[in-house]
């Protein structure tokens, strides 16, 4: 697997499989995001959009098994002027729109605490998966602030606006058992296996045709912006987009000679 070192805080591997995965690394601060960290997400998340061939899954997780992240390091914050929050919050939303912009699939491995700015980049993904011991929260009300990494709008989709405002307004931290129950996370698992679980499910999304799984993730994403009908003329104009490709011809011959398809992207 390649290591990326153009980083200082987070760590981009990216492997022969087309899988990367982003760490977030600063592991005694529970991986709490600092300024650079906030640049250098968002930098990482742009390249995908730029060039999405590098890759053709994504897995997001923390250093260590305590933390996956916390948020903003509320130690930088400390004493920070209006202006300067301002500025620093403008990276934040760069990241925000740059996962969602992100054609590629994205799965958040939640190695532990998932807090405030760190549970938005866990919404942010396509789906996650959390380690037994993993802890959510969306704190910020018990600050001053509220959330701004989109979770306001993520979260009611991911559990219901009722669910969403009991979580919000009480800051209240839950369990990776409570996130699956209410339907924020897809799997939980002993914290050892988290990552094996993760990559078999990036390696199973990696093996399939790349323009089809862009173009399915798209039209998905527009599922809940847009009214049924609208919302399918959408989709046929992404599906017809994978009609054109060598891959959808290889698809049906693998399938026909018993044979693992070779895609191309193409």
């Amino acid at each position: 697997m390649a290591a990326h070192p153009a980083y200082e805080t987070i760590k981009l591997e990216i492997g022969p499989d087309k899988v990367g995965i982003i760490t977030m690394n600063r592991p005694d601060a529970l991986n709490a995001m600092t300024t650079q960290m906030m640049r250098e997400l968002r930098d990482c998340f742009m390249q995908f959009y730029i060039d999405p061939n590098q890759v053709a899954c994504l897995v997001i997780t923390g250093s260590g098994d305590r933390g996956f992240c916390t948020g903003a390091d509320l130690k930088e914050r400390k004493g920070m002027t209006d202006e300067i929050w301002r500025q620093q919050h403008a990276v934040v939303e760069q990241i925000g729109r740059a996962m969602m912009d992100c054609p590629v699939p994205i799965i958040a491995a939640v190695n532990g605490h998932a807090y405030a700015g760190g549970l938005e980049i866990a919404l942010a993904c396509d789906f996650v998966y959390a380690a037994e011991h993993a802890r959510f929260a969306l704190t910020e009300v018990t600050l001053g602030i509220m959330p701004g990494l989109m979770g306001t709008q993520n979260l009611p989709r991911a559990v219901g606006v009722r669910r969403a405002k009991e979580i919000i307004l009480t800051g209240t931290p839950f369990t990776a058992i409570d996130g699956l129950a209410w339907g924020m996370v897809n799997k939980v698992v002993p914290g050892a296996e988290l990552m094996s679980e993760v990559l078999a499910v990036a390696r199973k999304i990696a093996s399939n045709a790349p323009v089809s799984v862009r173009q399915a993730k798209k039209s998905m994403d527009r599922a809940s912006d847009l009214g049924r009908a609208d919302g399918y003329a959408y989709e046929i104009e992404a599906y017809n987009r994978t009609v054109v490709t060598e891959d959808r011809q290889e698809g049906i011959n693998a399938f026909n000679e018993k044979r693992k398809p070779v895609y191309k992207g193409q």
